[in-house]
């Protein structure tokens, strides 16, 4: 998530054509739904003084007649396209493995977002999930002032891992511990695997998507995904209704792939493009009685 290291300039080019793509389609939508219901003046001055909810990229024109409308590239969208078309540090996913979120991002957004972990692409994410909420949560409280100070509109918030990267055979066998496998919201899991010190907002909001793409978990003594990936499902499962779709990315390593597969459940395995999974969780609350994996 937060490598440092500058990736080719081809994967940049990608990077940079998607979101043009994404602007065209904005901008063709708005243009097909303006001449599809020309909009009057008291409609103009209700709307503009009632509408409640994230922003719309579309004002009036006073240059164009009443009937047309402006309109303007979202500032998430913008913002995006002028950092990656000026720094030569792009994501460490591949094109094919932000597509596959990325095709979620397109059904659900706006939404709630949570990523583990802050990075470069950190930008595109927020980007992509227009209009919704997108929340990081990153073990770095240097990195953080280090991104933040580049792109302040990034909701960000530091957190602990108590886990190594070593310990994570003992954790698995925890994991299948009895009390692991009672849904319930993470601060109240008697479970150790289950993250409990993060901001109370976090816990709070029901999360549509849920990227686990940190802590660090590339040698013994790293925090590892551990807990992340145990507390993502969790979180899941513990939702109101609805499902959650959750993305593990580095499951070509031994924790990501033995934790993804056991407490996300290959029988919720929606799809795999190189190194990401992505799992797709229904809720335990809507219907009691469903068992941990299915």
């Amino acid at each position: 998530m937060k490598s440092k290291t500058p990736f080719s300039i081809n994967l940049k080019l990608i990077l940079l054509c998607f979101f043009s793509l994404l602007l065209l389609i904005l901008v063709t939508r708005s243009s097909f739904s303006s001449s599809q219901q020309p909009i009057s003046e008291t409609h103009l001055s209700n709307s503009t003084s009632t509408t409640q909810g994230p922003q719309s990229s579309t004002t009036p024109c006073p240059s164009l007649p009443l009937s047309q409308i402006c309109t303007k590239t979202p500032p998430s969208l913008a913002n995006a396209l002028i950092h990656y078309a000026t720094t030569n540090i792009t994501p460490q996913q591949t094109f094919k493995e932000i597509s596959v979120s990325a095709r979620i991002l397109a059904k659900k957004s706006p939404c709630n977002f949570l990523v583990f972990g802050l990075g470069h692409d950190s930008l595109m994410w927020t980007s992509l999930n227009h209009g919704g909420r997108t929340v990081f949560l990153e073990e770095d409280k240097s990195w953080i002032e280090q991104i933040l100070e580049r792109l302040p509109t990034l909701e960000s918030y530091h957190v602990e891992y108590d886990t190594k990267v070593h310990q994570a055979d003992q954790l698995i066998k925890i994991g299948m511990e009895e009390d692991c496998k009672i849904v319930s919201d993470p601060r109240f899991s008697k479970c150790q695997l289950a993250l409990k010190g993060f901001p109370s907002e976090v816990y709070d909001i029901e999360w549509d998507l849920i990227m686990v793409d940190a802590p660090t978990g590339y040698h013994d003594n790293a925090p590892g995904r551990m807990s992340a990936i145990y507390t993502a499902g969790l979180m899941a499962r513990n939702r109101e209704e609805g499902e959650t779709d959750v993305f593990v990315h580095d499951v070509d390593r031994v924790v990501e792939d033995k934790f993804s597969n056991a407490f996300l459940c290959e029988g919720h395995l929606t799809e795999q493009e190189g190194r990401i999974r992505h799992f797709t969780i229904p809720s335990h609350r809507a219907r009691l009685g469903r068992p941990f994996c299915p």
